[in-house]
């Protein structure tokens, strides 16, 4: 038997891993089944090689919870090690010093630690009181050896009997870890870190329904099942993204994702990435039908190092945008325990970040070149998210011009050069400024739009959440401008050089404004009287373009003017003095002429949705007054 101390120039190297690593506690399990695939993977290259003599078959890891003993045994049959080997790889910890350690990852993501010093297997002390290493290495006439350690620097390394190659790691959790001692806990880190291991894992035993072996019958005449005990495998070890796309139909797709995210309605489509060169990078992204919810399809994106869960927060390794992405990215360049700084800066990361970004770029553009009818179906479920990749990605942006669409309140799709041909010699103003007119709900509008059509406007639909940020994105990039249908009266939005006579007189025009202040509430609506076209309503509501779209861009996050979120609601309530209504109002007298403006306002905000409460009861009872 061996006592010594582990070497690690330092006091005491487990007060440090506790102290770094308590938040994350459930780690350790991650880090040994790890270790543990490891070994047995080496164990099959080296069969390969032939420098195995014993046969080499089912490699398992074992992960055996027992609860009346406070033990977990995390067992391999994998390559093993020798007394020497274990004194390389356990006792030998190498940094400088406690003070330096601390020192240099003080504000440091504590992951950033296990792994960077090889300390994959001390993170077992984070949750237990007592450690014990049983191995017999593979190789001839090995003699089968215990390590253990309390939780010091002190250990003791003796000869035991071991039959089979392989490893046992046993964990005598503490009292401060016995939610480790619950198997649905185990369970949940295990489909957490491990459902995706290239090696089996086994948890226990599950129950499968089999034939009954006596050939037992119902009353039917059929054989009955029967339960049985069969072990647990919690991992698939083949999943698909490590498979070569030629070898997987849409279906073995679908079926992934379902594994991901079971009970989630079906993607759109998927995107395969493999690459070998100059970076290592395999995976699979999936577009799902975002419906304009952006908050609640983050994060959804699991990142792997050799198919070792690592995260799902992954904004640091892919664009923002992309963030709204579902699927499984792997790749072994990136370490398997790394601080947010390091992805950050990490050149491999850096050229992962951009691969994706023009991989799902070219993506789109092939299905817009291939099958434009297919692609205009989807265009609906992915508009918001090309919307956030020209917002927060310029290199995206400059893809996303080919294949960018523009819907309209009849269920037209065109690209931008398109669109701009389409509308250019009804919608320039007089000022050559090509206008663009857009609703965000073409029900809410529906008279608004009937006016644009009967005028030869055309009208885009924009309803998406980030549709005020990426209009000004295109503004800022585009001869064009954009106007909400009710942002003013049309031959506002888009002067012509034409001016349209008043049909009343100054003297009339002038005792509109005090007549309708006395019906709105004059905070909430500035008064104009303008002379519009005659088939333009009386009475119309309209909103300053600029204001609402700060407000909007505000409630989202941006647009440069915070205070605006906090201002109330303004409108513009213009008054056209060509409608023969208003000629009628301007001729009657007293409460009647009060009533008839009133009613007036009332349609007016009863068409923008803007009537309620007392109001829209008034309302009513007046009109049947008026029949």
């Amino acid at each position: 038997m061996e006592k010594g101390t582990i070497n690690v120039q330092s006091e005491n190297i487990f007060p440090i891993i506790k102290k770094f690593l308590y938040s994350d506690t459930e780690i350790f399990l991650r880090e040994l089944v790890s270790n543990a695939v490891d070994a047995s993977q080496k164990l099959m290259t080296l069969a390969a090689a032939g420098e195995v003599k014993h046969e080499v078959k089912d490699l398992k890891v074992k992960v055996i919870l027992d609860a009346k003993k406070k033990t977990i045994t995390i067992r391999d049959n994998g390559i093993g090690m020798t007394a020497e080997e274990v004194n390389k790889y356990i006792n030998e910890v190498a940094f400088s010093g406690a003070e330096e350690f601390l020192e240099e990852y003080k504000d440091k993501d504590p992951n950033s630690i296990i792994g960077h010093f090889g300390l994959g297997f001390y993170s077992s002390f984070m949750v237990s009181k007592k450690v014990q290493i049983q191995t017999l290495s593979h190789k001839k006439d090995a003699v089968a050896v215990q390590w253990e350690s309390m939780g010091d620097p002190t250990y003791e390394l003796k000869e035991i009997k071991k039959e089979e190659v392989g490893t046992d790691i046993i964990l005598y959790i503490d009292k401060d870890s016995k939610e480790f001692l619950e198997e649905n806990r185990l369970t949940e880190i295990l489909n957490k870190y491990c459902k995706f291991l290239p090696v089996e894992i086994e948890f226990g035993t599950k129950k499968e329904w089999i034939d009954d072996p006596k050939g037992k019958k119902d009353k039917d005449g059929n054989i009955e099942k029967v339960s049985i005990d069969v072990p647990n495998i919690i991992n698939n070890t083949k999943p698909a993204w490590i498979k070569k796309p030629a070898d997987l139909k849409e279906e073995d797709y679908k079926s992934f994702y379902n594994e991901l995210y079971p009970f989630t309605e079906e993607p759109l489509f998927n995107i395969h990435l493999n690459v070998d060169y100059p970076f290592n990078l395999t995976g699979i992204l999936y577009f799902p039908r975002l419906k304009n919810q952006i908050d609640l399809q983050k994060n959804k994106i699991q990142l792997y190092s050799n198919q070792v869960f690592i995260t799902d927060s992954v904004e640091n390794i892919v664009p923002e945008f992309l963030t709204l992405l579902h699927g499984v990215i792997d790749s072994p360049d990136i370490p398997l325990n790394v601080s947010r700084s390091y992805l950050q800066s990490d050149g491999n990361v850096k050229k992962i970040s951009n691969h994706i970004t023009k991989k799902v770029a070219d993506k789109l553009n092939g299905m817009f070149k291939k099958d434009r009818a297919d692609f205009e179906k989807k265009w609906d479920d992915i508009n918001v998210f090309i919307q956030y990749g020209v917002l927060t990605d310029e290199k995206f942006n400059e893809k996303a011009k080919a294949f960018s669409l523009f819907r309209n309140t009849k269920d037209e799709y065109f690209t931008f050069e398109e669109y701009k041909e389409k509308v250019k010699a009804a919608q320039t103003d007089k000022n050559e400024k090509l206008v663009f007119l857009y609703t965000h709900d073409k029900e809410e509008h529906h008279a608004l739009i009937k006016t644009a059509n009967d005028k030869g406007y055309d009208v885009l639909i924009l309803d998406g959440p980030l549709s005020s940020h990426y209009i000004q994105k295109l503004e800022g990039e585009l001869e064009v401008s954009f106007a909400r249908v009710d942002a003013d009266t049309l031959d506002k939005i888009i002067a012509k050089e034409e001016d349209i006579p008043s049909k009343l007189d100054k003297e009339q025009e002038d005792s509109l404004t005090p007549l309708f202040e006395k019906v709105v509430d004059k905070e909430k609506y500035h008064i104009q009287v303008e002379s519009l076209s005659e088939v333009e309503k009386p009475v119309l509501i309209t909103q300053s373009e600029f204001m609402r779209r700060m407000k909007e861009q505000q409630a989202v996050g941006g647009g440069g003017m915070h205070m605006m979120g906090a201002m109330p609601e303004m409108y513009n309530l213009v008054i056209n003095t060509n409608h023969e209504l208003t000629t009628k109002i301007v001729s009657a007298k007293g409460k009647k002429q009060e009533k008839l403006a009133k009613q007036a306002v009332d349609l007016a905000l009863l068409s923008h949705g803007l009537l309620k409460g007392e109001d829209l009861t008034d309302f009513v009872e007046r009109s049947f007054e008026l029949i």
